[in-house]
């Protein structure tokens, strides 16, 4: 599953566009992923993303950069053999389009701020 095009606010992924926060699993799109806090990325809010396993989790902070992701999400994550990867969702949306041909990828993206 590729993603076609990301600019603020709205993702298309093969061929639909997104409107709001996705996680894109290998078997499909999450459209309806919000976070308990925001723009904070807690390790509740990933519970399906852990349970899938995946090589890497790539997490898309926003066009700004807003969402943050604190240490203790990133090293629950690592310590369940997640190996996980962080920047703007533009970057991490190449990153995504790169890596998820050859790893089991699951990516988690923030599409405004």
């Amino acid at each position: 599953m590729k993603i076609e095009r990301y600019s603020f606010g709205s993702i298309t992924i093969g061929g639909r566009t997104y409107t709001s926060d996705v996680i894109i699993y290998p078997e499909g799109v999450d459209a309806s992923w919000w976070r308990k806090e925001g723009h904070s990325l807690s390790i509740k809010d990933l519970d399906d993303v852990i349970k899938a396993k995946p090589d890497v989790l790539i997490v898309g902070t926003g066009a700004y950069g807003v969402m943050k992701v604190p240490k203790e999400t990133i090293s629950y994550l690592e310590s369940k053999g997640i190996e996980v990867q962080i920047d703007l969702t533009k970057n991490a949306v190449e990153l995504f389009n790169k890596l998820h041909s050859n790893r089991k990828v699951i990516a988690a993206f923030h599409l405004t701020c």
